[in-house]
């Protein structure tokens, strides 16, 4: 899994509260038996028209916000079903973090799962980074997650988050990967354990 340090580009503003998984990525695109494609099935209605052209209206089609890095969102965002698909077409499109005041439980864990920041703000910065980002002028930013900043044009500020999600982000872990990293200690527990019972071993 790709690691997070310090990310910087585009934040694009999705402000609306309850933006569930069936809006991120709908049915048609749950068919597939491979991960290919969910780039394009990625706020598909909300992208693109009944012919396939893109809708000139969506903030990720406009020119100032296209290849966005970052999406600042409204409360409850990834709420519904709990389609994985919605997280992989994010990251395929090039979005590595989430900035908003909440996230739906289970889209938030398949978000860690995949290398996607998910981050909640104070109500007085989201604010600001809210207006600072829905100006084409200023809305490039920086996330450094070693630090926890992050940093616009006007101002830097901190966020808190847990520390095995930093963790794990920062050195590009999912579960498995972090439970690897344990590999030593154990295969010394079990070569303890086995020891002090043997009659448990099976050959």
């Amino acid at each position: 899994m790709e690691a997070f340090k310090t990310i910087s580009g585009i934040a694009a503003p999705m402000l609306a509260a309850n933006i569930d998984t069936d809006i991120i990525m709908p049915k048609q695109f749950l068919k597939g038996i491979d991960r290919q494609g969910l780039d394009k099935g990625l706020f598909y209605d909300l992208r693109f028209n009944a012919d396939g052209s893109e809708k000139t209206d969506f903030i990720l089609n406009s020119a100032e916000w296209k290849g966005a890095r970052f999406l600042i969102t409204g409360p409850n965002f990834g709420c519904g079903s709990s389609r994985e698909h919605a997280v992989w077409g994010m990251k395929q499109l090039g979005i590595r973090a989430l900035i908003g005041r909440s996230f739906a439980g289970i889209f938030n864990d398949n978000c860690l799962r995949n290398g996607v920041l998910t981050l909640c703000l104070a109500d007085e910065d989201l604010k600001y980074l809210s207006a600072q980002i829905s100006d084409p002028e200023t809305n490039h930013i920086s996330v450094d997650l070693e630090n926890q900043v992050i940093v616009t044009k006007n101002r830097t500020f901190s966020f808190d988050i847990d520390d095995l999600k930093k963790e794990m982000l920062v050195k590009g872990l999912d579960a498995i990967g972090l439970t690897l990293s344990f590999k030593n200690e154990i295969i010394q527990f079990e070569e303890a354990y086995f020891s002090a019972n043997p009659w448990q071993k099976i050959s």
